[in-house]
């Protein structure tokens, strides 16, 4: 094991039955071991991000050691239960503040977007459990620390996800640039989760559609996006500004 990273059948396994929590996993492209297959199989059980790759680059990341077709990466911080965090955040004085992100893969993204939602008081960050960045090191270092506070869960889906959180009565926005409303003037003082998407392909239609409402944030200039990190500080802080009355 070095850092968040692990390498060989065994220790991987163990791994699992620890109940350890995988940002990704690499296997060997070709190798036909049945432990290996075993591998495979909670892998895809438990929706954890699969790579077949050459041999050559797992040789570089276990520097030498024997990885036996298998080199595993653990996340920096544990994720949390959705359904808890929710019953958690019922017992508050304050309306829930949720943020929902639809493939924000880059992880200084996602370090950024966290540091943000801690510094503006949000309850918790909601990621799927493929196509988003990894809660490593490098996104532990970019939130400056605010990963050790914000619970981040991760579902298997998101659309799942929604369903959950309405069930709590918490309104669901979508921030995109097709909506006709600007985002200062939407409701955030009550009980709000928000959808961000990646600045290449935006929130994906199924999660949209199942949105309460959508709302955009206005530009002049050129450009014809945010960084999905200032969209998400804007936002944030709208809703800061909305319920403390500033």
């Amino acid at each position: 094991m070095e850092g968040n990273k692990i390498f060989g059948i065994r220790p991987v396994l163990e791994a699992f039955k620890a109940e350890k929590t995988f940002t990704k996993i690499m296997v060997r492209e070709g190798t036909a071991s049945e432990l290996l297959f075993r591998i495979i199989d909670l892998a895809e059980k438990q929706n954890i991000t699969l790579n077949r790759v050459p041999v050559e680059r797992l040789d570089r990341l276990a520097k030498g050691s024997n990885h036996q077709g298998v080199v595993a990466f653990l996340s920096a911080a544990e994720y949390s239960d959705l359904e808890g965090v929710l019953e958690n955040i019922k017992q508050s004085p304050k309306p829930p503040f949720l943020l929902l992100l639809d493939k924000i893969t880059d992880v200084r993204n996602f370090g950024a977007i966290a540091r943000t939602a801690e510094c503006a008081g949000i309850d918790a960050i909601v990621v799927p459990a493929k196509g988003a960045a990894p809660l490593n090191v490098d996104a532990m270092k970019t939130s400056a620390g605010a990963l050790n506070y914000i619970p981040v869960c991760r579902v298997p889906n998101l659309r799942t996800a929604i369903y959950l959180i309405k069930s709590y009565d918490i309104k669901v926005i979508a921030a995109t640039e097709r909506s006709e409303k600007n985002y200062f003037a939407a409701d955030l003082s009550g009980a709000v989760a928000v959808i961000l998407g990646s600045e290449e392909s935006g929130i994906s239609g199924n999660n949209l559609e199942l949105a309460d409402e959508t709302v955009k944030i206005p530009l002049y200039g050129n450009i014809d996006s945010l960084n999905v990190s200032a969209a998400a500080a804007v936002i944030a802080f709208e809703c800061v500004r909305q319920r403390y009355g500033l």
